[in-house]
């Protein structure tokens, strides 16, 4: 016998039920990127160069409540002149899907090297932020953020 308000059989919306139901355990789990993968994604960019601590300064929550809505803001000491400026900074996460954020790339134009911006964090994890300097040195500064209400599924 036919639903009066979907058209269906009875045996039709058990069966559509559990194709949803057998979909759904049989999707994949979202995967997360780890502290190997975001290692991999930095090694891709600058190999095995030296790395030091200082100049960047990242500020980030130390408790994110809504990890849909995360503000990150990034400012590099830099005089910003032809001969001494910031190239780029990129930003990786070691607990979403995709390691790598975002990436800014600066001119000795831009007056200062700084970004502003909001993330979407899936779990509690680490912020890695690294600048690269016009004369090649790299300079990262890290954070923890702990997300109390998932962002990217969680």
């Amino acid at each position: 016998m036919n639903s009066p308000t979907t058209g269906l059989t009875r045996r039709a919306t058990i069966t559509a039920g559990a194709i949803a139901a057998l979909a759904g355990l049989l999707a994949p789990r979202m995967a997360f990127a780890d502290e190997k993968q975001v290692a991999d994604e930095i090694k891709k960019l600058y190999g095995d160069k030296a790395m030091a601590e200082g100049k960047i300064r990242l500020d980030v929550p130390e408790i994110a409540e809504n990890g849909l809505v995360v503000p990150i803001n990034i400012e590099v000491d830099s005089p910003m002149t032809e001969a001494d400026h910031v190239k780029a900074v990129h930003v990786f996460a070691d607990g979403n899907p995709l390691p790598g954020i975002v990436s800014y790339s600066f001119t000795p134009a831009c007056g200062k090297a700084s970004a502003a911006t909001r993330m979407r964090l899936a779990q509690t994890q680490n912020i890695i932020c690294i600048a690269e300097m016009s004369n090649g040195t790299l300079h990262t500064a890290k954070a923890n953020v702990k997300v109390t209400i998932g962002g990217c599924g969680g």
